[in-house]
Order: C-alpha cells, then sequence, then structure tokens
C-alpha cells in the first residue's frame, strides 16, 4: 500500500524529471549518464528507480538540484527527502 508521502515523493520526482527534461544541456546529460534512449525514457518514467535515479542525477551536481528545485517550487532538500523516500 502507498502512503501519502510516497506519492508525494513520486509526484515530486516526476515534476524534477519533467523539469530536467525541459533543459535541453540537463536533458542530454541526463540521457548521457543513465544510458536510456529517450523510448526507454518514456516507457519507464513512472518507476520508483528511474524516480529515484533522477533525484540523485540532480542531487551530484548541485546548481541542477537548486535551479529544478525553484523550477517546480520546492525547497532542494525536498527533492533530497523525496530521493530517500523512494529508495527506501
Amino acid at each position: 500500500m502507498l502512503t501519502e508521502s510516497t506519492n508525494d515523493a513520486e509526484a515530486t520526482a516526476l515534476a524534477a524529471l519533467a523539469a530536467t527534461l525541459t533543459d535541453e544541456r540537463r536533458a542530454r546529460r541526463f540521457l548521457d549518464l543513465t544510458g536510456l534512449s529517450p523510448n526507454e525514457l518514456r516507457a519507464r518514467a513512472g518507476e520508483r528507480s528511474l524516480l529515484a535515479a533522477t533525484i540523485a542525477f540532480l542531487e551530484s551536481h548541485e546548481p541542477d538540484l537548486i535551479a529544478v528545485a525553484e523550477e517546480i517550487g520546492v525547497k532542494p532538500a525536498h527533492l533530497v527527502a523525496a530521493g530517500v523516500a523512494l529508495k527506501a
């Protein structure tokens, strides 16, 4: 059974994924680092493991973490907490 916090973490990570993919530089780096094709990414976008990987990707480059957090209207710490929740 999914808890509300799990749903929140997934929604936050999905918003972060969308924000990541709307920036050409971030999107290219994300695809290059994950090895995913655009079709694979579309097929797996709702998977917890991919959503957690998105947060980890952002955490690895603080300027991107901060920029995406601002874009989706949350604090960077909220993104990090969503990543932790998705890995649990």
